[in-house]
């Protein structure tokens, strides 16, 4: 292909707090992005729970692919283990429940009590969280809702399904329901079976590249398309196309951080790691992009800090970080990836109370807690890469820091000088490259998983950051947030 044949696509890229659509201009040496629209994402608390608006956030992916202009495909990535539920005649059966919801609480030692913590993380690989989809499913047996569906649909295959008509559910993000064997690639049926789950209800799986269907005429009317335009599977886990987005050199020994609303951390593998020190550690494996599996745990990641904005009511974080950047080190620290910080509410409260449990320090303004919040982060990453290094056995000699915290340079710094290795940030707009990146592999334009990382690497802007500081602090500060209590399971 050549400069001039170059190719547009839409990635419509669904985070939890905002959607976006993305159009991308992809050639052998060009890579272009441009955001086309951006909508919020509210979830609504109703009186049975926490659901997501399903159908706003559709309505925005209508209103993006329009603005977006004529593309040559269009794919969808979101956040993982939400679905939708929908009747013999395709109609949605309600808005689809949100992650946060507490309808698991108490499910998961349900589970043990007919697949023992060991047996299910030896046979899906994925970590402990009360969210998983298998949870989300046993908690809702019994439902009208669930005895009425005949198919159910993860979220970007659910826009998938409107935009097309066609139903499938793709690879990467199927990994992360814990219904998925990791050595096959396929569903575990025995596992569902033991559990009571109904694998009928899931559509056949895509991989990454796959076709996905063409848009809707009546979509195509909406969005203002002239033609057909086809939809391709992409890495519909947001986290598996912002992998597919670092750009590491072809070769290059690497850890990942995808930073957000969660920070994903870990390691790219060939092969999954079941041990029962893995288990221990909470790790998870799942499925990416050319049959590579990403070994991360999940952190409560900038959540922390998006919450703290949200309770002070202040939307631009910019001072605020520049006030943290002013304030001790390592003063205030707690450990982030604690449970007590999953669920909405008031953040600098919970984070004061969880230092003075410690006995320590409690910070009080918002550049104190901020830079709690920092370092704690910079903390649980380092223990997230230490510990999946040894793991794996695979050492990793820079970190690729990916995503929205990419633009954070004092995160980027703390995590730098927290892991005693170089951080290289960027792209900050992860999710949407790889997105546009697997539709253009799957359109033509030529190359392995190695060769669109260099391209990532040649044309986006990235940042490299030394480590620096005294790192005996860390380590006194590492052994303070030690989590000493014991797993769930």
């Amino acid at each position: 292909m050549s400069a001039a044949g170059a190719k547009t696509f839409a990635a419509v890229d669904l985070g939890a707090s905002s959607g976006r659509v993305m159009a991308g201009r992809v050639g052998p040496d060009t890579l272009r992005l441009t955001e086309a629209h951006r909508f919020p994402n509210r979830p609504v608390h109703l009186p049975e729970g926490l659901r997501w608006d399903i159908l706003g956030l559709y309505g925005g992916v209508l209103d993006g692919l329009r603005a977006a202009g004529p593309v040559d495909s269009v794919g969808i990535d979101s956040w993982a283990v939400d679905y939708g539920l929908l009747a013999a005649d395709g109609s949605l059966l309600g808005n689809p429940v949100h992650y946060r919801d507490r309808r698991t609480e108490g499910v998961p030692e349900r589970v043990w009590a007919t697949v023992p913590p060991d047996d299910l993380y030896r046979v899906t690989g994925i970590q402990y969280a009360p969210f998983n989809t298998l949870y989300q499913l046993v908690a809702a047996q019994g439902t009208p809702q669930l005895a009425s569906a005949r198919r159910l649909l993860l979220i970007p295959d659910l826009i998938a399904y409107w935009l097309t008509g066609e139903q499938g559910t793709e690879l990467t993000n199927a990994s992360t329901t814990q219904l998925i064997d990791p050595r096959t690639g396929d569903w575990n049926r025995p596992l569902a079976d033991r559990l009571g789950i109904d694998l009928a209800l899931l559509a056949p799986l895509r991989r990454p590249g796959d076709p996905a269907g063409t848009l809707l005429p009546a979509v195509q009317e909406r969005t203002g398309r002239p033609g057909p335009v086809p939809v391709t599977a992409v890495g519909s886990h947001d986290t598996a196309s912002a992998v597919a987005a670092v750009p590491a050199g072809r070769g290059e020994r690497f850890a990942y951080l995808c930073t957000g609303t969660w920070s994903l951390v870990g390691l790219e593998l060939d092969a999954p790691v079941t041990t029962g020190a893995s288990r221990a550690a909470n790790f998870t494996n799942e499925l990416g992009i050319d049959g590579t599996v990403r070994f991360l745990r999940n952190i409560m990641g900038l959540w922390l800090l998006q919450e703290c904005m949200r309770t002070w009511e202040v939307t631009d974080v910019t001072p605020v970080l520049a006030e943290a950047a002013r304030m001790p080190a390592l003063r205030y620290v707690v450990d982030a990836a604690a449970p007590e910080f999953l669920a909405p509410g008031d953040m600098p409260g919970r984070i004061a109370a969880a230092c003075r449990a410690t006995g320590g320090p409690v910070p009080h303004s918002r550049a104190e807690i901020t830079r709690c919040v920092l370092d704690s982060l910079a903390l649980a990453h380092r223990r997230a890469i230490r510990e999946a290094q040894h793991l794996a056995d695979r050492e990793a000699d820079v970190v690729h820091l990916v995503g929205g915290g990419a633009r954070n340079a004092l995160l980027c710094q703390l995590t730098a000088d927290a892991c005693g290795v170089p951080v290289v940030a960027g792209p900050a707009e992860a999710a949407a490259l790889g997105n546009v990146l697997v539709q253009a592999r799957a359109h033509g334009l030529p190359g392995d998983l190695a060769s669109t990382r260099e391209l990532i690497a040649r044309t986006q802007p990235l940042t490299r950051y030394e480590p620096s500081g005294d790192p005996t602090a860390w380590e006194a500060a590492a052994r303070r947030t030690e989590d000493t209590r014991p797993l769930s399971a």
